[in-house]
C-alpha cells in the first residue's frame, strides 16, 4: 500500500496542487539547468584565459575602476558590445570574455542610457574626459549625465589600494609583490579625476 501511495504523490495533478512540492521541483530543475549552462564555462579557455596583450590594471587604473563603480557609472553605461552588425558598426569589435578575466566584478551590463564604453579607450583625449566629467553639457548640450566636479578635488584612497590588490591576487589577478608594494607611491596625491580618466583610457585597448 505504501508503494502505491508514493507513486501517486508524483502524479501531474498532485504536483500542480501541492505548492511546496511544486516549488521544490522548480528549484531542482532551475538548479540543474543552471549548472549545465554555467559549469562548462569555467573550463573553456575562451572564458578563463586573458586575450593576448591583456595586462592587469595599473594601481591608478584600478583606483579609477573603483571610482567608476562607486559613482554608479554602470547604471547608464554598459561595457559589452553585442555581436550584431549594428553594434559593431557603432562601437567596434564585439566584446569577448578574455577581455574581462581580470575584472571583479565585470562591468558588461545591459543598461544604455549613455553610450557603451567598451571601446572608449584612446577615443578622446584626457582633457576631453576631464571636461566631460566636470560638466558633460560643456561638450554635449543634450546630455543627461550628471556632473562630477568633486572628482577633481578628492584624492585617491592610496592607503587601502595595496590590500585591494592583494585581494584581487587571491582570485587570479597576477599582481606581483613588487607591484603591490609600490602601488601606494604610484597613486598617492593623485586626484580621483586622474584615476577615472586613466581607467576610461584603457577600456578596450587590449583587443586589436
Amino acid at each position: 500500500m505504501s508503494s502505491d501511495k508514493n507513486k501517486k504523490t508524483f502524479t501531474h495533478e498532485n504536483i500542480e496542487t501541492n505548492n511546496f512540492l511544486m516549488i521544490v521541483l522548480i528549484l531542482c530543475v532551475i538548479s540543474f539547468g543552471g549548472l549545465v549552462e554555467i559549469v562548462p564555462l569555467f573550463f573553456q579557455k575562451s572564458t578563463t584565459e586573458p586575450i593576448k596583450g591583456l595586462k592587469p590594471y595599473t594601481p591608478l587604473q584600478l583606483a579609477g575602476r573603483d571610482i567608476y563603480t562607486r559613482e554608479g557609472c554602470y547604471n547608464c553605461h554598459s561595457q559589452m558590445i553585442r555581436p550584431f552588425k549594428s553594434e559593431t558598426l557603432r562601437y567596434g569589435h564585439y566584446s569577448v570574455a578574455g577581455e574581462s578575466v581580470y575584472d571583479h566584478p565585470f562591468q558588461w551590463g545591459s543598461k544604455r542610457t549613455g553610450p557603451d564604453l567598451a571601446r572608449v579607450g584612446n577615443k578622446y583625449s584626457d582633457e576631453w574626459h576631464r571636461i566631460h566629467l566636470n560638466n558633460p553639457r560643456d561638450l554635449i548640450p543634450e546630455s543627461v549625465m550628471p556632473s562630477y566636479p568633486w572628482l577633481s578635488e578628492n584624492t585617491v584612497d592610496a592607503v587601502h589600494l595595496p590590500a585591494h590588490m592583494r585581494g584581487l591576487r587571491t582570485v587570479g589577478v597576477p599582481y606581483t609583490d613588487a607591484e603591490i608594494a609600490k602601488s601606494f607611491d604610484e597613486v598617492n596625491g593623485k586626484t580621483e579625476m586622474d584615476a577615472l580618466v586613466a581607467y576610461l583610457q584603457i577600456l578596450g585597448t587590449s583587443l586589436k
